[in-house]
């Protein structure tokens, strides 16, 4: 099994601890609060990670270069966005067909690597993103009348539209991560993906704390009476996040984020073994598809 396999379903496993409490944070604070939370608290573990792989492993700092830095600000500023508005569908009382067409990642990943760097997938790939793609979009309407006017009119819904101008951007956030670590050129794939997190997340820190003390100076109250939450959010966030880096150092962004769709699978275990709630024919239609899209993605890949 190649190696950036079991760091992505680690990373879908852990981000899918960070959206549960960047859900329960938004009960408590304003969508810019909740969305803070992932970088600002995740800042310290970042840095830690660095440190640890330069003082305790021995690796070298890899040198910083202009690219690098252009790249960084593309992924920072998409992710920013992209989580602003995942987090935005939560004030929707349904919410999960634009979360649905925010998993369009992949896809759109697989477009965006194809304009800005002329990478290519192959087309068994395309039918794993495809498959999987489409699994999580059927989980998104299981709870609606199934029809093609119901599927065409949900595609339009603002929160839809909300979902995969997320998608776009996660996209878009993706594909530059893998550029900036990349263009580091060493000295290995945990150093180069943990330097990229540690400056990405910095500048995200600085970026939002900024927009805070300039609009919303109360939501830093808010962020600071739910410090013991914000402070779990921000390590499974930041731990996550450098597992995305070094999957996507070692592999094409979109076939990493095409395997990430297993996170659904771990929300939905959750569902019925921890919370006891029934999932329908249909969800479970969708989950099938998931792990149909993964197999086919393991055996092409």
């Amino acid at each position: 099994m190649e190696l950036w396999i079991p760091i992505t379903i680690a990373a879908a496993f852990l981000q899918n601890l960070r959206s549960a409490g960047q859900k329960h944070l938004k009960s408590v604070m304003g969508t810019t609060g909740a969305t803070f939370v992932r970088f600002g608290f995740g800042l310290p573990f970042a840095l830690a990670f660095v440190a640890g792989l330069h003082g305790i492993a021995g690796f070298d700092l890899p040198s910083l270069n202009a690219t690098f830095a252009a790249w960084v600000v593309v992924g920072a500023i998409g992710q920013i966005t992209a989580t602003f508005l995942l987090i935005h569908l939560f004030s929707f009382r349904n919410f999960a067909v634009g979360t649905a067409y925010s998993r369009t990642e992949p896809a759109q990943a697989a477009l965006f690597a194809l304009i800005f760097f002329g990478e290519r997938v192959t087309a068994g790939t395309l039918a794993a993103i495809a498959i999987s793609v489409f699994g999580v979009m059927l989980i998104s309407v299981a709870h609606m009348q199934i029809t093609w006017r119901n599927l065409v009119t949900s595609m339009m819904a603002r929160n839809a539209l909300i979902g995969l101008a997320s998608g776009t951007a996660f996209g878009i956030s993706a594909v530059a991560y893998r550029a900036a670590s990349l263009s580091l050129g060493g000295p290995n794939f945990m150093m180069q993906a943990a330097v990229t997190l540690a400056v990405v997340i910095t500048f995200q820190t600085v970026i939002m704390a900024a927009w805070m003390l300039w609009k919303d100076r109360a939501e830093i109250g808010r962020i600071r009476r739910a410090w013991k939450l914000s402070l779990f959010t921000g390590f499974v966030g930041a731990t996550a996040s450098f597992g995305w880096f070094m999957a996507m150092t070692l592999q094409q962004a979109a076939v990493v984020k095409a395997l990430a769709q297993v996170e659904m699978l771990f929300t939905f275990a959750a569902s019925v073994f921890f919370f006891k709630e029934a999932i329908n024919r249909i969800e479970i239609a969708g989950c099938a598809l998931i792990v149909a899209g993964i197999v086919v993605l393991m055996l092409v890949g």
